[in-house]
């Protein structure tokens, strides 16, 4: 359905958008804005009315070297506003999430013995990428926490790729954050760049909006609903190359990011999320596993990572992306959130290794290289580079989301069912049975470091539009 048609159908009622806004009057607080297709209401006010509003006690914290302010106590809300307000975000501003890349440990050059690099193009032409199309008529959204681009770094990496007329690039910006290169290459720059050079590599006639916003559970949530309801721009994908670690979320945030992604399934946006890169803990050192968030909402196409060997334009191995211990790994394995979902219902997902046992949902659902041993060749404030991790995958696959759509003349919208539902003879997918991320191995059909494999790009447009309807 159209946006207009989805604001009118599942938008917030005036009769609740009132509501809430009259609580917030009462107790001293100003209504910034409000938003039925998004279904926000924005406040602001001193720190003792947010107290007195919600229960709570509002702390300053310092996180690395930073002050930042968190949230004490469990958020009330008047019984009368039960089941109309769902969460009550950034009271806590501390950053929520990381980016999903990894930087070759030696640059550009000089190079190891037995690396290889790739051009973005190279990849797609490894992944068997159609090469009919180049995008046109495609918007592809990109979520940013942080950093910045340049013209000046666009116009000269898509040229140097012999790319005369590169994609259009537009900056938005979500609760104040705004396109602000750092001039660092190794800070938030570098994900910036990243993102824009592979999906704009790929599928050059394209759109390509970057939504700027700050790194807290209220920014992040709010860059992803204003791109999904973006009447203006109409995104038919977002790459998102954000997250952590499922425990390191409240519940109502998750809840609240789930339930904007099932928004863009309902309007045909494809959501790709980077899975992680720090194995199947994600980082977490508390002898358990862990999958990254919001790669494991069921509503979004997790990306996990691989290591990509080619020879003479044409891969030679393909395994697991493990760089060993600190290195580097894809992430993937089961949510201890999210429940098994209906389309992996015959995927082989295992139950959590973890003392839950939970049948939760299974991640990543497709993978790309991701190895930075293996990575993509950059250029950030001037500086060319070798990059990889998941956070590369996100982007890889919105640029192949966006050239199918062209060639379908139709959003494909939520793929999640539709590609489990294909036969290994399509030959849809590289299947990856070699390596671990850790706690979980490759094996032949889904898993949880590739999920059902890098794409065959090529087989996967043919079998999804010749896929009987409604399958």
């Amino acid at each position: 359905m159209s946006r207009e048609q989805f604001a009118e159908s599942y938008g917030a009622s005036p009769a609740d958008i009132a509501s809430v806004e009259q609580f917030a009057v009462s107790e001293g607080l100003r209504v910034i804005s409000s938003n039925l297709a998004r279904r926000t209401v924005v406040i602001a006010g001193t720190v003792g009315a947010m107290q007195q509003a919600f229960g709570v006690e509002l702390v300053t914290v310092e996180h690395e070297g930073k002050q930042f302010r968190a949230r004490g106590g469990h958020v009330q809300i008047p019984a009368n506003l039960h089941g109309v307000i769902e969460a009550v975000l950034g009271l806590d501003n501390r950053p929520q999430a990381k980016p999903k890349l990894r930087r070759h440990p030696l640059g550009a050059m000089p190079r190891a013995v037995g690396d290889m690099s790739y051009t973005p193009l190279q990849v797609a032409q490894l992944y068997n990428y159609p090469v009919a199309g180049s995008g046109a008529g495609q918007t592809i959204a990109i979520i940013e926490l942080g950093g910045g681009y340049s013209d000046s770094d666009l116009s000269s990496y898509f040229s140097g790729l012999g790319i005369s007329q590169g994609p259009k690039v537009t900056a938005v910006g979500v609760d104040g954050g705004a396109n602000q290169p750092t001039g660092d290459p190794n800070s938030a720059d570098g994900e910036v760049l990243l993102d824009i050079e592979v999906a704009g590599a790929i599928a050059p006639g394209a759109s390509i909006v970057v939504y700027f916003t700050t790194n807290t559970d209220q920014g992040f949530l709010d860059a992803i609903t204003t791109a999904i309801h973006d009447t203006a721009n109409a995104p038919s994908v977002i790459s998102i190359s954000w997250g952590g670690p499922e425990s390191s979320w409240t519940q109502q945030s998750m809840q609240s990011y789930d339930q904007a992604f099932q928004d863009a399934a309902t309007l045909g946006v494809t959501v790709c999320v980077a899975a992680g890169d720090s194995g199947s803990t994600d980082g977490v050192n508390d002898g358990r596993q862990h999958v990254d968030f919001p790669a494991s909402s069921p509503h979004v196409l997790a990306c996990g990572g691989t290591r990509l060997v080619s020879n003479s334009g044409a891969i030679t191995s393909e395994t697991v992306w493990n760089d060993g211990p600190g290195q580097g790994a894809t992430g993937g394995g089961v949510s201890e959130i999210f429940a098994l979902p209906a389309f992996q219902t015959n995927a082989g997902v295992p139950v959590s290794v973890n003392p839950s046992g939970f049948a939760g949902r299974g991640v990543p659902d497709v993978s790309g290289d991701a190895d930075p041993v293996t990575g993509y060749q950059t250029l950030v404030d001037g500086q060319s580079g070798v990059v990889g991790g998941t956070s590369a995958v996100a982007p890889l696959w919105a640029a192949l989301v966006a050239l199918m759509n062209q060639q379908t003349g139709r959003a494909l919208g939520y793929l999640n069912p539709a590609i489990y539902a294909l036969s290994a003879s399509s030959g849809a997918f590289h299947d990856i049975t070699s390596g671990n991320n850790g706690a979980y191995s490759a094996g032949p059909g889904w898993d949880a470091c590739t999920g059902l494999g890098s794409p065959n790009g090529t087989n996967l447009l043919r079998a999804l539009t010749s896929a009987p309807a409604g399958s």
